[in-house]
């Protein structure tokens, strides 16, 4: 297995990681799964690359994060205010979000920055004649990551952090303490959403291009980083288990980048996502039911022998 190909799996990891942290605060700690992650991607990467082609790419950041927060509040919107399941209200977004994305990029399918200056150019000869040279996406990549953990952890533990992980917990309580569930779902999804924002972002200028397809199976892609990261390392702190997530997302891209080497046809990969997500909820599921098989297979060979 080369060094490059552990180089790119870990790079693209690394920045798919951040939706894995998104869905991990709005379905492991929020307990909403949210279906507009596919849209929001493309939307915060259509955004910046919009940002970014006016020639301000340090704000394409902000804007893009901004792009995913209004997202998820048009989300928290329609789950809280207006009654609709919230399974349903992703699935509303995310198809409104493909007409708004293409209306952000000026009615094109697809935008190019090849000549244009990005926050990956930026870095790039910032660290020309160091020991990190052409290292610039695995880079920024990481410090984003290291970012977004360190603050999702702190802000997990803050009144407002707690307050959010009781109400996917149990809005009942949440309600009876005087605490508004509906403010708590909003920021929630809110926050998810900007951090999927920022990934986008983020794919999109290492690719130098983005297209309206960009952020497809997105959610599969991050629901399946966020299962494998449970799987292992599913217990313990915020820290230890927000970690958690993007170990799982390098894992996810390692095979992928593995299937892709070995010349997997490119229509097959949807199918081994979808095999691994149902690996990874099975296999917990297992460790569970075989004490109970053990005991069972143990009751009828006790009845057996008398």
């Amino acid at each position: 297995m080369s060094l490059s190909l552990i180089q790119t799996a870990l790079e693209l990891g690394l920045i798919c990681s951040l939706t894995t942290l998104a869905l991990f605060l709005s379905y492991s700690m929020l307990n909403v799964c949210d279906l507009s992650t596919d849209g929001c991607f493309t939307f915060g990467a259509a955004v910046g690359a919009v940002v970014v082609l006016s020639g301000h790419p340090l704000l394409s950041i902000p804007a893009a994060m901004l792009a995913g927060a209004c997202s998820g509040f048009v989300t928290a919107l329609l789950q809280t205010r207006m009654g609709i399941n919230s399974l349903l209200a992703g699935i509303i977004v995310n198809r409104a979000l493909y007409s708004v994305n293409i209306g952000v990029m000026g009615g094109k399918a697809q935008l190019n920055m090849y000549k244009t200056t990005t926050i990956f150019t930026m870095v790039r000869d910032l660290l020309k004649n160091t020991p990190l040279a052409g290292m610039n996406e695995l880079v920024i990549a990481l410090m984003a990551v290291v970012l977004v953990i360190t603050i999702l952890a702190l802000f997990l533990r803050t009144r407002l952090g707690m307050a959010i992980r009781a109400t996917g917990d149990n809005p009942d309580m949440v309600r009876s303490s005087s605490i508004n569930p509906v403010f708590t779902t909003t920021v929630g999804l809110c926050v998810a959403n900007a951090i999927t924002g920022l990934s986008g972002c983020l794919l999109a200028q290492s690719q130098s291009s983005v297209n309206s397809d960009l952020g497809s199976g997105m959610v599969t892609i991050a629901l399946a980083s966020l299962l494998i990261g449970n799987t292992l390392m599913g217990k313990g702190s915020i820290l230890f288990r927000a970690v958690g997530m993007a170990v799982g997302s390098f894992l996810f891209q390692m095979v992928y980048s593995v299937a892709l080497r070995l010349n997997m046809p490119a229509f097959m990969l949807n199918l081994m996502s979808s095999v691994i997500v149902t690996l990874a909820i099975f296999v917990p599921y297992l460790k569970e039911q075989l004490p109970i098989l053990r005991r069972r297979l143990t009751g009828r060979g006790g009845e057996i022998a008398c």
